[in-house]
């Protein structure tokens, strides 16, 4: 099957979406015998794919809501099932986040994984290309094969190249996100018996009684929260995290966990949009309890990788917040203005989290690579010995934090704003989180790299190298774009959150 592109443009998305997958198939032809041209290969491929995301925004019409750079073919016609992508400003800014953390990833990972060297970056290669194609895929069963097929290869990476509880931990992480997006394909099956589509559009509009919309509701719900995953289905994710190599972890916070966020934009607001509304206080109550309570876990934890997994997990709170306040928004106050700052906080916050995450867990491996530890009570007084990389770090948490001038500010600050217009109290459970995290994050700084130094093997580490500091330095310029001049971002996602706004605020009650 060859997509065929609409209105004859060029088919950018497919390139995005199997390029990645066809350089990981030629990277396990490389075998364990030439892991240094697998990793030359690999990395090759991935900055050819992140040049490619650059017409998506060359020939991005910034004024336009809908799709764009769409291709549609027929793909199992007994069941009109399509192979149609398409991009707007929501997905589009996810596939550059994914794009450009595959790079870093693979550069990353150069020096840290040297058995089956070859399997492993084909797995993340292809690991990208998934994902991708989660953001790009505008028919609904396309949407589920992409969102199952991507666990495949973050199992296997979890599982073969993992820590001393690797298969526990990929075993729980397969079988939560596995059994979760189950009832996502039930309530898809429900909804193209009912409408005879699996288009998304086409979904849109149909109209559904409140009982429909109901349990169509929690079937995206149990899925999406799984992914993000909200309390109290979070507890494989710091197993996961914990086990899973550093490039691993990388990709599951900054990307993969994004996918149940965008799961609610695209299923459950626009889909069952009253249900969702009639629910929002459920899903807003839970990410408050995560917000605070997950924070205060942190708060204890002694191991940097799962505190920063719980970090995780409180700060995806702000995506859940943001996105469902704009309901009550819309539909009580007829607030348009305050809905669309809920919901641009929460795309913000998502690719602002991608960032700090990412580069904290980066931080995590480049400690982990030269101690072989990631108890806090082995360090302390890092700076001494590796003051560039104590430079980085701290900018992280500061970013971590909450601090103004990061990106960790922005997407945050713009969800509280949007809480507070509709209750006050809301919003002060939401910015608790700032606290908390200043306090989980100043914390691990203070006790890792601040101090003396806190033994013999920490005085005989070496700062970072070139390969390092190249990787860390692009997440700060991430992080400090995306804080100081977040414009770019929002104007690329203004007319599709703002169509979105309109969706949500429109009844699909069927009288049936």
């Amino acid at each position: 099957m060859s997509p065929e592109p609409l209105n004859g443009t060029f088919p950018l998305l497919s390139l995005l979406i199997w390029l990645p997958i066809l350089a990981g198939v030629i990277t396990l032809a490389f075998g364990n015998a030439r892991p240094n041209a697998a990793r030359w290969f690999a990395v090759l491929s991935s900055v050819v794919v992140l040049l490619l995301t650059i017409p998506l925004f060359t020939g991005f019409d910034f004024a336009n809501p809908g799709m764009q750079f769409e291709e549609a073919r027929v793909w199992i016609a007994a069941y009109d099932i399509q192979y149609h992508v398409g991009a707007d400003g929501i997905s589009a800014a996810l596939i550059a986040l994914t794009t450009f953390t595959s790079v870093l990833v693979l550069i990353g990972a150069w020096g840290s994984v040297n058995e089956r060297v070859s399997q492993y970056y084909a797995a993340f290669l292809i690991l990208e290309g998934l994902m991708v194609g989660v953001f790009a895929a505008l028919d609904s069963m396309l949407f589920y094969v992409f969102f199952e097929g991507m666990l495949i290869p973050m199992f296997l990476i979890i599982g073969v190249w993992g820590g001393p509880r690797r298969i526990y931990a990929s075993i729980k992480f397969f079988l939560y996100t596995f059994l979760g997006s189950l009832f996502m394909l039930v309530g898809l099956i429900y909804l193209y018996l009912k409408g005879g589509s699996w288009q998304l559009a086409d979904m849109y509009a149909l109209q559904l009684t409140m009982q429909e919309q109901t349990w169509l509701f929690f079937a995206f719900f149990i899925a999406f929260a799984v992914k993000v995953p909200m309390f109290p289905v979070h507890t494989w994710l710091p197993d996961a995290h914990v086990e899973a190599p550093t490039a691993g972890s990388v990709v599951l916070a900054a990307i993969m966990l994004k996918i149940g966020g965008y799961g609610f934009l695209r299923f459950n607001l626009p889909i069952v949009p009253d249900a969702s509304a009639e629910w929002a206080w459920l899903v807003i109550a839970l990410s408050v309890i995560a917000v605070i309570y997950v924070g205060l876990v942190a708060l204890v934890q002694d191991d940097m990788k799962k505190l920063i997994a719980y970090s995780s997990i409180s700060h995806m709170g702000f995506v859940t917040i943001g996105t469902f306040i704009a309901l009550g928004l819309v539909r009580d106050a007829g607030n348009f203005t305050g809905a669309e700052l809920g919901l641009q906080g929460a795309m913000v916050q998502m690719v602002s989290h991608g960032f700090v995450s990412g580069a904290m867990f980066t931080c995590v491996g480049v400690l982990y690579d030269r101690m072989h530890s990631r108890m806090i009570r082995d360090y302390g007084g890092v700076a001494n010995v590796m003051p560039w990389f104590a430079a980085f770090m701290v900018l992280f948490a500061m970013a971590n934090s909450g601090l103004p001038g990061t990106s960790g500010f922005v997407g945050e600050f713009m969800v509280i704003i949007a809480s507070f217009q509709k209750h006050p109290l809301l919003a002060f459970g939401a910015a608790f989180t700032l606290i908390i995290g200043a306090a989980y994050t100043l914390w691990l700084v203070k006790r890792v790299v601040w101090g003396e130094v806190g033994n013999a093997r920490v005085a005989e580490l070496t700062d970072i190298n070139k390969r390092e500091g190249f990787v860390l330095g692009a997440f700060a310029v991430g992080v400090l774009v995306l804080g100081i001049w977040p414009k770019p971002l929002t104007d690329l996602m203004q007319p599709s959150i703002a169509q979105l706004a309109k969706q949500i605020e429109s009844s699909k009650l069927s009288q049936q």
